[in-house]
């Protein structure tokens, strides 16, 4: 009976795995990958030659990447909804969300995107901290508290990162552990780092010779 059972395990293994990856779209995962970069010369950390452009130029250049991307994307929803890793991989379905995550100008987009974010989260389709990423986002960008904290502004005096309005901030460690994000001070601190290394000469001219840091419990 065992050998029996190892020929069948045999034989339906590849009819299994095709099962599982039927619906994988690898030139959907592929576009996904390259209009991610380009996101990321407009959204991202400034190159050398864009902050060589007169700041006139280096919005205009911001706004024309994030529009042809919002409309690459808007053309992938309407096809499939939110791309889930099913469909993209977890990596193709984290560039589709950064890239939404940038649409901040469509936010009635943005919020048709996280409703079908979260309809993939419990079957574990999309990323739960992604998806707290863009709560927060769409809450700040409709006037309202954020929820995670993960929407920032920074304290430029003392080199500091600090939340944005957020609502029953005595609670904020409890959901965002719920979602699987680190405390917030953690958060705070690694972009105050972040953000210091980004601008260090900046800051070490006016005599800052690092970010204004949190103190964090041990873990």
């Amino acid at each position: 009976m065992k050998k029996y059972y190892n020929i069948l395990s045999l034989v339906l293994l590849p009819v299994l795995c095709a099962a599982q990856n039927k619906k994988f779209n690898a030139s959907l995962t592929d576009s996904l990958a390259k209009w991610v970069v380009l996101d990321q010369t407009a959204a991202g950390p400034p190159s050398a030659w864009l902050k060589g452009l007169p700041k006139a130029q280096q919005d205009r250049y911001r706004d024309s990447v994030l529009l042809v991307n919002e409309i690459r994307i808007k053309s992938v929803f309407d096809r499939y909804g939110f791309p889930g890793y099913d469909l993209v991989g977890k990596t193709g379905s984290n560039n589709f969300w950064l890239i939404a995550q940038h649409c901040d100008k469509n936010v009635p987009f943005q919020k048709k995107v996280l409703k079908k974010m979260k309809a993939k989260l419990p079957s574990g389709n999309a990323d739960p901290k992604n998806f707290a990423f863009l709560t927060d986002r769409v809450l700040i960008n409709t006037g309202q508290k954020q929820s995670y904290g993960t929407q920032l502004t920074y304290n430029t005096d003392s080199c500091q990162a600090i939340p944005k309005p957020l609502k029953d901030s005595l609670n904020v460690n409890r959901r965002r552990a719920e979602i699987g994000l680190e405390p917030i001070e953690d958060y705070l601190n690694s972009m105050s780092e972040f953000h210091f290394q980004m601008n260090k000469a900046v800051y070490q001219n006016r005599g800052i010779q690092g970010p204004k840091l949190l103190p964090v419990a041990k873990h």
